[in-house]
């Protein structure tokens, strides 16, 4: 049987999605004895190997910049204040709360984008988002027993990706994608390596901890390769939507592995954000297309 490019795109999308869900079991369960920064640098002591290894076998390794440097620079900055936040996050929080939390991203970034970058929004996403805002409120409840600072550091980490996401719309096409990736990787190993001595040390890991980390490694750059693949294969305005099944995953393992499941309004603070997140991509899309009936 042969797939449809939007197939293939909602197929890597939905791999893609699991394979970072699964990452962040493995660190969730590494960081609950290994300090955040040293399980952070051992993990991209793996990552950005692996990637350099994809881009040789993709037709050379390019670490060049060029014009791009400043806004790979944000991007990397965006990237590492993100991985750092969601980590410590992660760390202290039932897995399908920091995800729920997270599932408000794509709202985040329409919205910054029409704040920094003058993308127009009209008044119906402009409504879903602050509907999905409050979504958000129900997730993380203040004033609520639910409500503490990690859940303003999953908040933290949502608007660092929108830097990342932001800077990641400047960077010109020429740069290959998994030059970016090993990048921002980068950056996040050294920053944990210079930071590890400084809060919690090295402490030796256990088998266990070895393969859990190894484990954590091999999904993010399926991840990384997978979503790449997705937005270069089907269309965007279909495949976006699959990005959502990331909750399903978060849900399932936070149950399986870790014995938690989402309370009652938590899981319907997801299902707004979720609903919200769907009919602005469906507004993004019906003003794509009629931009280009215009002309």
């Amino acid at each position: 049987m042969v797939l449809s490019d939007n197939a293939r795109g909602a197929l890597y999308m939905c791999l893609a999605m699991a394979s970072f869900t699964l990452n962040d079991s493995c660190m969730k369960a590494v960081t609950e004895r290994l300090p955040t920064f040293e399980a952070a640098a051992l993990r991209a002591m793996m990552v950005v190997p692996a990637l350099m290894l994809v881009a040789h076998r993709r037709g050379g390794l390019r670490l060049r910049l060029g014009p791009d440097a400043p806004t790979v620079g944000w991007r990397c900055l965006g990237e590492v204040l993100s991985t750092v936040l969601y980590l410590y996050a992660l760390k202290h929080m039932p897995l399908a709360n920091i995800s729920a939390i997270m599932q408000s991203l794509p709202l985040a970034v329409t919205l910054a984008a029409a704040l920094f970058l003058g993308e127009p929004i009209g008044w119906r996403r402009a409504s879903a988002i602050l509907v999905g805002f409050a979504g958000v409120m129900l997730i993380i409840r203040p004033g609520g027993e639910g409500f503490d600072r990690w859940s303003l550091l999953a908040l933290a980490s949502v608007a660092a990706v929108v830097l990342r996401d932001l800077a990641s719309r400047r960077v010109s096409r020429a740069l290959p994608s998994v030059t970016v990736a090993i990048w921002s990787a980068g950056s996040v190993g050294v920053l944990s390596v210079l930071s590890a001595p400084f809060a919690g040390g090295w402490p030796q890991p256990t088998g266990t901890e070895a393969l859990w980390l190894l484990a954590a490694a091999s999904c993010l750059v399926v991840g990384y390769i997978t979503s790449v693949a997705a937005m270069r294969v089907g269309e965007v305005g279909f495949v976006a939507p699959f990005r959502y099944t990331s909750l399903i995953w978060a849900i399932g393992l936070g149950w399986l592995v870790f014995d938690q499941l989402p309370g009652r309004l938590t899981s319907l603070g997801a299902a707004v954000v979720i609903a919200t997140g769907l009919f602005t991509l469906y507004r993004e899309r019906q003003a794509r297309r009629q931009a280009l009936a215009r002309g």
